[in-house]
């Protein structure tokens, strides 16, 4: 019996298998739509056997896009782009995730496809991001505007409105993004957070926001649809977010309603050294599992079928997140579970060749 290929239950969800689509982006969209791509890019993986597929950051807010070509849900107006896309992807056996993000300090940039490289201007059509402190993450990038009180509970109930909006839209799973030096993320790490109020100074100020948004989105969904955490379980700099940190927060965070922590690292301050290598940051999602006696799901550098088998029977993570991997290859499920011995039917119309 493989466990990669074993049904996982979270509330009112079932995966048919523990392989999810990692959320990445895509910056092929058109004031926050969705469109033809985004359909043959996640639909593709859906049909290639995939439990779960989580689109890319979908932005709360359009000065909470990393681009402005990002993907987003901060209107009712997205909803009618994105049910095509979902409807098709539960048309093939896959759950739908929504991965719901704020950019913060990261906003208003040039996407890699860009012949630019940095801050995008006004003029061009960018905008001034916004961010715990006023402090930008390099020289090339836009200084933000540093949230106040009001700003910040906007924040929480934008969050909260998209969370809404997936549900509309037909997704059955919610991600809040607070990982990858994001803004929930640059909140809560010191190296990023500067503030002296309720929001900063502390580990229990600088995770506030990031609770409050938690549990604004669950209170939205309900108790039967799953809600997810990504985290970056590191910022891999001295003083930064730490590994102990982010058990902490996860002990909190599933208090709140949720339900798995998605552990990444990284991304908040531009790191050195950072020792990546095949399956780098499971011990990170072991670590937030055990300690915090959470679901976790683990992602980094995970290629392999038998890679991923032994991350589920090591029991460091619940689930295994893979991002470049499918991108390499849409259809890696129904190699892996050729790989491990295991019957997957794939679509029909693919049968053929299997």
């Amino acid at each position: 019996m493989s466990l990669l290929f074993t049904p996982l239950t979270l509330r009112g969800v079932t995966l048919p298998n523990r392989v999810a689509v990692s959320p990445m982006c895509q910056y092929s969209s058109v004031d926050g739509h969705p469109n033809e791509w985004h359909l043959v890019h996640l639909g593709s993986r859906a049909a290639g056997g995939a439990g779960l597929v989580f689109t890319e950051a979908a932005a709360v807010q359009a000065v909470g896009r990393i681009s402005p070509d990002d993907a987003g849900l901060w209107d009712d107006a997205h909803i009618a782009s994105w049910r095509p896309i979902v409807d098709f992807i539960h048309a093939h056996g896959a759950v739908a995730g929504v991965q719901l993000a704020h950019a913060g300090r990261k906003g208003s940039t040039y996407s890699p496809f860009a012949e630019q490289r940095g801050g995008v201007a006004d003029a061009d059509g960018g905008w001034t991001p916004v961010a715990p402190s006023a402090v930008p993450f390099d020289e090339t990038y836009r200084t933000p505007a540093e949230l106040d009180a009001a700003g910040i509970a906007e924040v929480v109930a934008d969050f909260a409105a998209a969370a809404r909006r997936a549900l509309a839209a037909g997704f059955r799973v919610v991600e809040v993004h607070a990982a990858h030096g994001y803004l929930l993320h640059e909140f809560l790490s010191p190296l990023s957070n500067h503030r002296t109020d309720a929001y900063g100074g502390s580990a229990e100020n600088r995770t506030r926001l990031t609770r409050e948004v938690t549990a604004a989105v669950r209170a939205e969904v309900g108790e039967d649809v799953p809600v997810f955490v990504r985290v970056s379980a590191t910022d891999w700099v001295e003083g930064g977010w730490t590994a102990e940190d982010s058990v902490e927060l996860a002990r909190d965070l599933a208090a709140l309603g949720a339900d798995l922590i998605d552990v990444s690292t990284g991304g908040n301050v531009p790191a050195a050294d950072i020792p990546t290598g095949p399956g780098y940051q499971v011990p990170f999602a072991e670590a937030v599992r055990r300690k915090a006696d959470v679901p976790t799901g683990a992602v980094g550098m995970i290629t392999d079928a038998r890679q991923a088998e032994q991350v589920l029977a090591d029991g460091s993570a619940d689930l295994v997140l893979l991002g470049r991997e499918f991108l390499r290859d849409p259809y890696w499920p129904l190699h892996a579970a050729r790989q491990l011995g295991v019957q997957v039917d794939p679509p029909v119309q693919y049968a053929r060749a299997f």
